[in-house]
């Protein structure tokens, strides 16, 4: 067949990767390679693969990035996340059509810094449970979380499984369930190591909400700093005026 641009060639080429989706070989932020990595799996020239590759592009499909870790992307889907809402990230990504996993990176138990004791109101030196996860949807990395929690609360916190909805654990465990959380929202840079957790470049940019979160007593029992893959988060929050009239909005980074 003759490598022509658009040709049949490329429409092979095309088939070939949709096939390659539908049957689950290729999964959402799966990396295809480089330019010329991909057209030495295809065996077609450098023009031809192009060629290939473009209408995917403007479908959606892929995505092209740059930098060290760059290439040619299976785009994953945007997660929507409510501003301030009580519901744990594996609930919210279940209820949106998205699978969800867990890798706990670290634990500790430790005395509270001093915005630490500030933001959960206990004196300082108090200890608290330290724990880091990353967060995956449909299989690629979403976000870092970091949590801080009153040790007294739950003393025994770190024997419990740690990979599913810590707010599930706290609620049947505990006895503590999320009535109010407050939030900051903000955009930061990637660190390298932060990078490397999420499968991005340096410097990428993460959206990074820092949570206060209360109980029914209006205590507060959890202050977390989450980082999430600007890329893969859409954050919605709604409001209601005097009149009852519903107002919404939609922040995409």
């Amino acid at each position: 067949m003759e490598e022509s641009a658009g040709g049949a060639v490329a429409e092979d080429v095309r088939r070939r990767i949709l096939s390659m989706l539908a049957q689950g070989t290729l999964r959402p932020g799966s990396r295809l390679g480089t330019e010329r990595e991909m057209a030495e799996t295809f065996a077609v020239s450098r023009s031809t693969l192009r060629s290939a590759l473009l209408p995917l592009s403007q479908a959606g499909v892929l995505e092209r990035r740059t930098g060290r870790s760059g290439g040619t992307f299976v785009r994953a889907d945007l997660v929507e996340r409510g501003a301030a809402e009580l519901a744990g990230l594996p609930a919210r990504l279940h209820s949106g059509g998205h699978t969800s996993a867990t890798r706990v990176l670290a634990t500790d138990r430790r005395p509270a810094t001093s915005v630490e004791a500030q933001a959960l109101e206990i004196p300082g030196g108090t200890d608290i449970f330290i724990i880091r996860r990353l967060r995956y949807a449909d299989g690629v990395p979403l976000s870092v979380d970091l949590a801080c929690l009153v040790a007294e609360q739950m003393e025994d916190l770190l024997e419990q499984p740690l990979g599913g909805s810590l707010y599930e654990l706290f609620r049947v465990r505990y006895g503590l369930a999320p009535t109010t959380t407050t939030e900051t929202i903000e955009v930061v840079s990637a660190s390298p190591r932060e990078a490397q957790w999420l499968g991005i470049g340096h410097r990428r940019p993460l959206v990074a909400i820092t949570r206060i979160t209360r109980d029914s007593a209006d205590r507060p029992f959890e202050y977390a700093y989450d980082l999430f893959r600007a890329d893969r988060i859409r954050l919605t929050a709604t409001s209601r005026g005097a009149a009852g009239a519903v107002a919404r909005l939609v922040s995409s980074a």
